[in-house]
């Protein structure tokens, strides 16, 4: 079991945004910019983003934290800024695996938006970095009354279940060392970097596996010369040849990802 810290807000008191009417002021303008790091929130009109801001709080999360656990209520909803959040599917308590992967593209706890009063997932940290941060019961009220909102959420809540729905089939039906290259390629793309630290511990946790499993296929990954890793710090070499290596799971989710995000208001 992970420890569950609590997100701590950037500044004392946090950097709730005051609501704002006529034009933009320079505090109302650089928070806006904040939170514009989340895609989902810069997808929002300029007036329904208006509305959103005094809702929100910009905090920092740390690696490791838990933001929600499998079957307790939902407290906050979070729109990753610059850090990754795993989302894991819990069996008997213990057992793990990952079934989606939150970034700034993405959102922690649509699915409260559908009714759910508690999660369906335990949510990890695994990159550290900043995030929006709105109470679920705001974030309910919110919902009900924002059209906007409601577009970017539909389609967004659309894609969880398409990636979910390939990791399960992916964990089935292919090898270890496939799984392993297609979440490392999707790290990489939703951090926009070729080097991430990613520890045993978390890969076993991520992929449903024991650690000796993901040190075997990682060595195997390295000695193709298509990554580096030593201590948890992963660069990949050669994302062409990692692709090639990584089933067609990877493909899919990328693309599904992709899609969410620019058909938002289509």
């Amino acid at each position: 079991m992970y420890p569950l810290p609590v997100s701590q807000p950037l500044t004392e008191g946090g950097t709730r945004a005051a609501h704002y009417e006529g034009p933009m002021n320079f505090a109302a303008s650089h928070d806006v910019a904040e939170h514009n790091a989340n895609l989902l929130l810069a997808a929002l009109p300029p007036q329904e983003l208006a509305q959103v801001l005094p809702l929100l709080d910009q905090v920092k999360v740390e690696a490791g934290e838990v933001l929600s656990e499998a079957g307790e209520p939902f407290h906050h909803i979070y729109f990753p800024h610059d850090c990754l959040i795993s989302l894991l599917g819990v069996a008997g308590g213990r057992l793990t695996l990952e079934v989606g992967l939150v970034g700034r593209e993405g959102m922690l706890g649509a699915t409260v938006a559908l009714g759910h009063q508690t999660a369906q997932v335990r949510a990890v940290v695994q990159r550290p970095g900043s995030a929006s941060r709105m109470a679920s019961s705001d974030f309910r009220a919110e919902f009900a009354r924002n059209p906007a909102l409601q577009r970017v959420l539909y389609r967004y809540t659309d894609n969880l279940l398409a990636q979910a729905i390939q990791i399960a089939v992916c964990s089935r039906f292919h090898v270890l060392e496939a799984r392993l290259a297609r979440s490392l390629l999707i790290t990489r793309d939703r951090l926009q970097s070729e080097k991430f630290h990613l520890t045993h511990e978390f890969l076993a946790h991520a992929l449903g596996v024991r650690r000796v499993g993901v040190t075997k296929a990682a060595s195997a990954l390295q000695q193709q010369g298509l990554i580096i890793y030593s201590r948890g710090n992963i660069e990949i070499l050669d994302p062409v040849g990692l692709a090639a290596a990584a089933c067609t799971c990877y493909e899919i989710v990328k693309d599904a990802a992709a899609g969410a995000v620019s058909s938002a208001f289509v």
